[in-house]
């Protein structure tokens, strides 16, 4: 009949549409695959990736570093610095403290335990470095017992979420809750519930890049503090001005 005959033409042209439509879902997934080959279950295990870089970072010697804070977080004075560091605990640069409302810029060179600060005018002023950390304390960043490798080891929980190029290196990022003692070395007066991403180097394992987030807190608002690391291991020459 020809309703029939007419039946039997659609009912194998849906079939046949479906069978495309699934054909084109299986190619979509492929190339979806091919775009991003690395997944969660190809990605190192975070533990893993925290050991090996507090491992290397105990290892360095030297480094150059960049601290930006955004936003006004309660009790963090640092807006910005940056600087040269040696394991020692030298270390000389830039940084920005915001007091009483108005930021302050100086220049700042630390050797042993004494600090020199010089501001927009004048020279160089000297003092111990207990007091000059009450305010910001590089030369903790590299030290094995304080500083990144410390962070690294003591980080609450952590999930490796990527493979990301992070300034024209392959890095590991990792979710992380830090530990909020540990993270004050880093930047001075940050409290608890702090969050954030850490990027490792996948091959030395060093520490490429941090970013935290710092919760609000009575009026002011949450904010972010970013580090980052470079010019690892480079020859640095500090001394006292």
């Amino acid at each position: 009949m020809p309703g029939g005959t007419t039946m039997r033409r659609m009912f194998r042209t849906s079939h046949a549409l479906a069978a495309l439509a699934a054909l084109a879902l299986t190619l979509t997934g492929c190339t979806s695959t091919a775009d991003d080959p690395t997944t969660p279950a190809d990605l190192p295990a975070a533990q893993t990736l925290l050991t090996e870089g507090a491992a290397a970072m105990t290892a360095v010697k030297s480094a150059h570093f960049v601290i930006d804070v955004t936003g006004k977080i309660s009790g963090v004075p640092l807006k910005r610095a940056e600087g040269d560091l040696t394991q020692e605990g030298s270390a000389k640069g830039t940084a920005t403290i915001e007091t009483l409302g108005t930021a302050v810029e100086a220049n700042f060179v630390i050797v042993g335990d004494k600090a020199y600060l010089q501001g927009a005018t004048g020279g160089y002023q000297q003092f111990p470095l207990t007091a000059a950390a009450q305010l910001y304390d590089p030369s903790a960043i590299l030290d094995p017992n304080r500083g990144v490798a410390k962070l690294l080891t003591t980080i609450k929980s952590a999930t490796t979420q990527a493979k990301e190029t992070v300034d024209g290196r392959e890095t590991y990022k990792i979710q992380v809750e830090p530990d909020p003692t540990a993270l004050a070395a880093l930047v001075p007066g940050v409290g608890a519930g702090v969050t954030g991403f850490l990027w490792l180097d996948a091959s030395t394992k060093q520490l490429v890049k941090g970013e935290f987030t710092v919760p609000a807190k009575g009026s002011d608002p949450a904010g972010v503090v970013a580090v980052t690391f470079s010019k690892y291991n480079e020859p640095v020459t500090i001394s006292a001005p």
